[in-house]
């Protein structure tokens, strides 16, 4: 039986696609929705604008992680591939999709994507990254949210 290596979850939140949007590609408010528990914190200022660009994360462990933004259309996609500062990603990447579902609705669809990974290290736990862990990551995006519309 073959692996599967793409995890995907989704949902829809009662808010504007905008406005959901806003927090995913603020990486300083992703610890605050983090289903998997594994983000400390990211400086503030660093609002994703473009493929091409690197924001940093620290995680819970204290390792800091250099994100590279390698698909992005503001409003409706972001993905990032993380790597060690001052190393290529590893072979893992996380999607986010937002497209409007009404006026102050949208569905979100977060993907896990380790099809490249190839370190038998970090296999153990991209195999824990469940689609429950997405969703935990999609009902703590809409709490925040749906607070904030």
């Amino acid at each position: 039986m073959t692996e599967t290596r793409i995890v995907r979850a989704s949902r829809e939140i009662a808010a504007p696609a905008a406005e959901v949007f806003e927090l995913i590609a603020d990486p300083a408010a992703q610890p605050s929705w983090d289903g998997n528990d594994n983000l400390a914190e990211s400086a503030p200022g660093h609002r994703v604008r473009a493929a091409g660009e690197v924001f940093s994360t620290t995680l819970t462990v204290g390792a800091v992680r250099e994100n590279h933004v390698v698909e992005f259309e503001e409003g409706r996609l972001i993905a990032w591939q993380p790597a060690e500062p001052g190393k290529d990603p590893i072979g893992h990447l996380w999607r986010w999709e937002v497209a409007p579902a009404g006026a102050d609705r949208s569905t979100v669809t977060h993907t896990y994507d380790w099809t490249d990974l190839h370190d038998e290290k970090r296999e153990v736990r991209a195999r824990a990254t469940t689609a429950e862990k997405l969703t935990a990551s999609l009902d703590r995006l809409a709490t925040l949210a749906e607070k904030r519309a």
